[in-house]
């Protein structure tokens, strides 16, 4: 079908069209330099922390305890090796206890205790952050049996915390979870890799494997847990990360 559209309208057009990039230019250019010159939050531009944070509250209100982390066929090998935050300083592994701060309540657990908790399996994809997966099986105690047994995590209402931090025993490195993600059933405090016990490279002598977020949240090497209404530090997310890191 041919135009009827006069010489006059199509400049009209063309100029409404330059017009309009050059507005959407102008923009883009001044969020740009908005973005890298604006106040810093976290160690990152506060605009786009602002945007984690609403992403993070998004997945969360979109959470469900039915969604599960792909399931894989148990590997074999032996597991990758992706940094050692918390792990530089030697221990007393004959001797290893994890304390727990729950309310008024104080508490060392040794590692033999964990034995009477119910075993679980998780094989699964481990993802990192830094954009490479890896198929790999853990084996421990589900985070939600080790509450309900010790009877964690509770206020004196009967309601639950909203947060978890862990702590590694020296301190350096440390997460914290919304207490929604640690009850799900795939979220172990892991004893074994691929069908080996923890080395001292994965994180022995128990860890954390929460599969549906990424690796940065998988703290090794457990020292301290504790539960509170108020969000823990989180060591990446104080270095400009997104703190939810779900996937």
């Amino acid at each position: 079908m041919k135009s009827t559209a006069t010489k006059t309208q199509l400049k009209k057009r063309l100029t409404r069209s330059l017009l309009g990039f050059a507005v959407f230019l102008v923009a883009f250019m001044t969020a740009i330099f908005l973005v890298r010159t604006g106040p810093q939050q976290d160690q990152a531009p506060s605009a786009l922390r602002m945007g984690l944070e609403f992403n993070g509250r998004l997945a969360q209100n979109l959470f469900s305890e039915s969604r599960q982390s792909v399931e894989v066929a148990p590997p074999t090998g032996k597991p990758r090796v992706n940094g050692d935050l918390g792990l530089r300083t030697p221990l007393n592994l004959s001797d290893y206890k994890v304390r727990v701060e729950s309310g008024s309540r104080q508490l060392e657990i040794p590692l033999q205790d964990f034995a009477k908790l119910p075993y679980s399996k998780v094989s699964t994809l481990f993802k990192c952050i830094e954009g490479w997966s890896m198929p790999v099986e853990y084996e421990g105690y589900r985070f939600s049996d080790f509450m309900e047994a010790l009877d964690l995590g509770k206020k004196p209402d009967g309601s639950f915390y909203k947060y978890v931090g862990l702590v590694t025993p020296d301190g350096q490195y440390y997460v914290s979870i919304d207490i929604e993600s640690m009850r799900h059933a795939q979220t172990l405090l892991a004893i074994k890799m691929n069908e080996s016990p923890l080395a001292l490279e994965n994180g022995a002598p128990i860890r954390l494997i929460i599969p549906i977020k990424y690796g940065i949240k998988s703290l090794k090497r457990v020292g301290l847990i504790f539960f509170s209404d108020v969000r823990p530090p989180d060591y990446w997310a104080e270095r400009g990360y997104d703190w939810h890191s779900g996937l």
